[in-house]
């Protein structure tokens, strides 16, 4: 009994592994329709280079890349979970409103070139390279330059 329940947990890890880290490239069209709209609301005049479906076991996520190299990412239900800018701000409709108001007041040279969040947090990088993370009620709970 021992041997098969060692020779179970065997095959179910190597399956995993296997599992684990599966790509594939696919058309913007493929993705959730959230996505999607996102996409033509926010980057419509962004030209894709890549789009690509990231499985692992439990979970699926999407990746876009723009050929300008600004890059977002989206959740398998297609919420997005981070935007990143090199040239030019995060689109300002994305970023609730409370962040955006502690960026104007407390760095107002400054512009957010990436947003990510999850669950309970956001996180915002600046222009002026610091990295500020926010609980879910918008207050700041870290601060890094």
């Amino acid at each position: 009994m021992k041997k098969l329940i060692a020779l179970l947990v065997c095959v179910f890890t190597m399956s995993g592994v296997a599992m684990a880290d599966n790509d594939k490239p696919i058309q913007v069209s493929q993705m959730p329709a959230k996505a999607q709209t996102f996409i033509n609301t926010y980057f419509k005049n962004h030209k894709v280079a890549m789009a690509k479906q990231e499985s692992e076991l439990f979970y699926k996520s999407y990746d876009v890349v723009f050929t300008n190299g600004e890059r977002v990412e989206f959740d398998k239900s297609g919420d997005w979970t981070e935007v990143s800018c090199r040239h030019s701000a995060v689109p300002a409709e994305i970023i609730p409103t409370a962040i955006s108001e502690y960026v104007k007041t407390n760095y107002p040279d400054a512009q957010i070139l990436q947003i990510e969040r999850d669950k309970n947090t956001y996180e915002i990088t600046l222009s002026n390279r610091w990295e500020i993370k926010f609980n879910s009620q918008m207050q700041v709970i870290d601060i890094d330059d």
